[in-house]
């Protein structure tokens, strides 16, 4: 996993504050620390710079078994920080999203309907959240996945969507990577003549096939 930081980056009312400083402490006529108070400018950090150890993780392959990469999931104030470290994929957008079983199984069927097999199809649909929230509201939506020209992707974000603990209990979930970039649900070339969206723009944002899967383990 490559580990990835913030860097600060000071202005210009920084620069003439550090001068000003320095100055002081070179007169030596009083202790420049002494009566100075406030802030000491500590950067805040999430839990993937601090080196907190991932509340869970989900190893990602394509369906011929070859490694794509790790996800990583922490816990945050603000909800689950969702760490991604993608290789091996062509440039380009991919779909990315949580599913809601913890499964990926090749040539496999749906959960909901057996008679359609595919890959990865075993892992169900995103994970929902509410009841009737379609693309791009369910609570296993996430941003597009950016695949740079090495083949490599790295991305950090934090969901309050759900919480870790919804992503390994009972059936477990899945992280999912698609084969093509995420509408999210906006209205394709093929609605312009008056048809209604369809099943694949309503439920998944049109994403393509499912080409990486990864079961979340804690």
């Amino acid at each position: 996993m490559k580990n990835t930081s913030r860097t600060s980056r000071f202005g210009l009312a920084s620069t003439v504050t550090l001068l000003a400083a320095f100055a002081l402490a070179g007169c030596g006529e009083e202790d420049p620390g002494e009566g100075v108070e406030g802030d000491t400018g500590t950067e805040q950090t999430s839990p993937s710079d601090a080196d907190q150890s991932a509340a869970a993780t989900a190893e990602l392959q394509n369906p011929q078994g070859d490694d794509l990469g790790q996800v990583e999931f922490y816990e945050t104030d603000d909800g689950t920080e969702v760490v991604v470290d993608v290789q091996n994929l062509d440039e380009g957008f991919y779909g990315l999203h949580l599913h809601e079983n913890g499964e990926c199984e090749t040539d496999s069927q749906t959960p909901d309907d057996p008679a359609e097999t595919g890959d990865f199809l075993s892992a169900g649909g995103h994970i929902a959240g509410e009841a009737d929230a379609d693309h791009p509201d369910h609570a296993g939506d996430l941003p597009a996945l950016l695949v740079n020209e090495d083949n490599t992707a790295q991305m950090s974000v934090v969901t309050n969507r759900l919480e870790v603990s919804e992503l390994v209990g009972q059936d477990g979930a899945a992280v999912m990577i698609h084969s093509d970039a995420d509408n999210y649900a906006n209205v394709p070339d093929r609605y312009l003549d008056g048809e209604n969206p369809d099943d694949d723009t309503l439920s998944t944002g049109d994403a393509g096939d499912r080409i990486g899967c990864g079961v979340i383990e804690g």
